[in-house]
């Protein structure tokens, strides 16, 4: 399958909404029960752009395949240089490669900043595919926080892996 991995536009966000919505409702990599609305993506992808950081597209075509995006790991000033990466899949494209060239992609667009690790925080730890897909981008895992979701009747893990952003805790931030 051909695509470009490319900055999300306006134009994109009603196919983002749908690939998210899908997850939301039928997945457990968010921890989400109700699909917020495209008004809100907009909102949540303003705020991710006014940072400075990347929100980008898989695009096949004129068709989103999937997006991916950092944000902060945490909002208290001391953690400004640690991101929290996102990465969905449109679900009727998973295990073509778009997943693995989103999250390479945003690790290299993070990697010119000042930001020096970036977090994954994985929805469940049954979810081998991004646990593998991470790990193969160099993520070290870190631990796994027991039963703290509760989505479709049964508790879920997060599981969280890290790795360093280009030199990473080697040297002080600039």
């Amino acid at each position: 399958m051909q695509f470009i991995v490319r900055d999300a536009g306006d134009e994109d966000l009603e196919q983002i909404t749908a690939i998210y919505a899908h997850h939301v409702l039928h997945g457990t990599a968010s921890f989400e029960e109700a699909p917020p609305a495209i008004e809100e993506i907009q909102r949540r992808r303003a705020d991710v752009l006014a940072r400075g950081l990347p929100y980008l597209v898989a695009d096949g075509g004129g068709r989103v395949l999937g997006y991916s995006y950092a944000g902060p790991y945490r909002t208290r000033s001391a953690y400004r240089f640690s991101l929290e990466n996102s990465v969905y899949v449109d679900h009727a494209q998973a295990r073509r490669g778009i997943g693995r060239a989103l999250l390479a992609a945003l690790i290299a667009r993070c990697e010119l900043g000042s930001w020096r690790q970036m977090i994954a925080v994985i929805g469940d730890s049954t979810h081998v595919a991004s646990i593998a897909l991470h790990e193969q981008a160099g993520f070290n895992m870190i631990g796994t926080l027991h039963s703290v979701g509760f989505k479709f009747g049964r508790w879920l893990d997060s599981v969280l892996m890290q790795r360093p952003l280009g030199p990473g805790d080697a040297t002080l931030p600039r």
